[in-house]
């Protein structure tokens, strides 16, 4: 296991811009250690790294991620932390299946405005050309 990471390393790995490190580095998320002006990444920021962003793909904010990073850090714990995360996975996926409901309902809605254009296209003799 490595000491330490260069930000181009971490950003080649994770396939993510050096602007997004310095933004997780500015929110407090991430603290590398500086060497004059060279940003050094710890095996913890590599790891608290690829949290965050897993969380971001899960479609928590920024505040969701540092609240159950901060919970790793004091108590309660990890127990805390893994609570809160089941929490906030069951929120996001009530979230998701609301919006998979809204556009389904506006899917069926969206054919029957067309079943009914192509209807009245018919009554009135218009050829149909898409």
């Amino acid at each position: 296991m490595r000491e330490y990471y260069t930000i181009t390393e971490l950003t080649r790995e994770f396939d993510i811009s050096t602007r997004t490190v310095r933004f997780y580095e500015d929110e407090g998320l991430i603290s590398p250690v500086r060497r004059g002006r060279t940003r050094l990444f710890r095996q913890s920021d590599r790891a608290l790294l690829k949290m965050i962003l897993r969380g971001k793909r899960l479609g928590f904010s920024i505040a969701e991620i540092r609240e159950i990073i901060q919970m790793y850090k004091t108590p309660p714990g990890e127990a805390g932390q893994l609570r809160a995360i089941i929490r906030r996975v069951g929120e996001r996926r009530e979230e998701l299946e609301q919006k998979r409901r809204d556009i389904d309902d506006l899917l069926v809605e969206l054919d029957n405005a067309e079943e009914a254009c192509l209807t009245r296209m018919a009554e009135l003799g218009i050829p149909r050309v898409i």
